[in-house]
């Protein structure tokens, strides 16, 4: 990832700038939302494509008391000296395969997720060699289908290998845990199911002795809507970033959130051609008439979506327009209708919508797609510019 700082006399040719303080204000909003909570920042896929670090460092400045990560290497990535996190914060990790860091995690103090026995005979393994407890969350499947331990015998062997492992020292069972499948879709009738098979398993799990530090199922969209899922712990994603996780449960604005990301680009060139001019590759788009047409200096390599191509919405020289034709690997065109903005003009492709720009939402409908995905494949090749830090 690129992090380039703030500087107002910077000239880039494609930028995401990324509103720490926005984010922070995100935090402490969803804070309001589960007070009796503590708050999990998840700062996966550096964080949603705004960066990880910086990110994770504005949450904990603003109540997040844990972070969240899919993968170990980013967890590893976060306590590492030179992010700069407090010793106290604790990260979690989730996403695991045979042969994983297990020992780097434990000594580490990463909270580590559990979902089969496999994995808990590699944590107790790691924890043996490093001579130190590890930390083990167990993870239920109450009904999404993806990871996790399914109820009944299996979730009955694992809580009895965790208590024997518990017995010996080898680790400290500090959660329980499972995700929703459709908290993003309200009234679906599965959320119920799961919040009752939830209760079920944790209850199983304590009633045999287990002790664990926090109880959490709630992502974005539960902490937004469903205060009995808070229980001891929230674990908002993408709401974090001011994204809203659906629209049919709000806005980012009906939530008291502001998106973080703006990503533009500066025109690299701007041109008069005649009416029925060809415009990219396939001439998907030609010319009604005499016009002027932008260069955009970002594409699919950049994680500007091809499925947009004809549709994706941009801000010019204060009006939308529209791409024309189709989104290339480096570049995109948008016609500017006769307008002659000139070369190095900004054009916004989307941000929180303050100035009449198009938003991530208004990507995600012109691609066919989710925010989630517009806002994390924004690459590399893109330099992330920090403000309010």
């Amino acid at each position: 990832m690129s992090e380039t700082p703030a500087r107002p006399d910077a000239v880039l040719r494609a930028r995401a700038e990324i509103d720490l303080a926005a984010l922070r204000a995100n935090v402490r909003a969803l804070r309001e939302r589960a007070p009796g909570a503590a708050l999990m920042a998840v700062v996966k896929a550096d964080a949603y494509g705004h960066g990880a670090v910086p990110c994770a460092r504005a949450a904990v400045e603003a109540g997040a008391t844990w972070l969240g990560t899919a993968t170990p290497q980013e967890a590893l990535a976060l306590r590492a000296a030179d992010a700069g996190l407090p010793d106290d914060v604790r990260v979690m990790c989730w996403l695991w395969t045979p042969g994983g860091p297990w020992r780097e995690a434990v000594e580490a103090r990463l909270d580590v997720s559990v979902s089969a026995m496999w994995a808990m005979a590699e944590v107790i393994a790691a924890a043996r060699a490093a001579g130190m407890p590890a930390r083990v969350q167990l993870k239920a499947d109450t009904g999404l289908g993806r990871g996790g331990c399914q109820p009944g015998a299996d979730w009955e062997e694992l809580v009895a290998a965790a208590l024997r492992a518990e017995a010996e020292g080898l680790l400290r069972v500090t959660g329980l845990w499972s995700h929703f499948a459709c908290a993003d879709e309200p009234g679906h009738p599965s959320i119920a199911a799961q919040l009752t098979r939830f209760r079920e398993m944790t209850a199983y799990a304590e009633g045999r002795g287990l002790r664990p530090e926090v109880r959490h199922i709630a992502n974005s969209p539960a902490t937004l809507t469903l205060p009995d899922a808070h229980f001891d712990l929230v674990r908002p994603g993408i709401a974090m970033y001011g994204v809203s996780p659906s629209p049919e449960i709000g806005t980012p604005a009906d939530f008291g959130l502001r998106p973080v990301m703006t990503l533009a680009a500066s025109l690299a060139l701007v041109k008069q051609v005649p009416g029925g001019h060809g415009v990219s590759y396939g001439h998907h788009y030609t010319t009604p008439g005499a016009t002027t047409l932008g260069l955009v200096p970002l594409g699919y390599a950049d994680g500007v979506p091809r499925h947009a191509s004809s549709t994706g919405p941009v801000l010019v020289d204060g009006k939308w327009r529209t791409v024309a034709g189709r989104i290339a690997m480096d570049q995109f065109v948008v016609d500017l209708g006769g307008d002659l903005p000139g070369p190095g003009a900004e054009a916004v492709l989307f941000g929180p919508g303050d100035r009449g720009e198009p938003t991530a939402e208004d990507w995600a409908q012109a691609a066919g797609t989710i925010a989630y995905e517009i806002v994390t494949r924004i690459g590399s090749r893109v330099p992330r510019v920090y403000v309010d830090e």
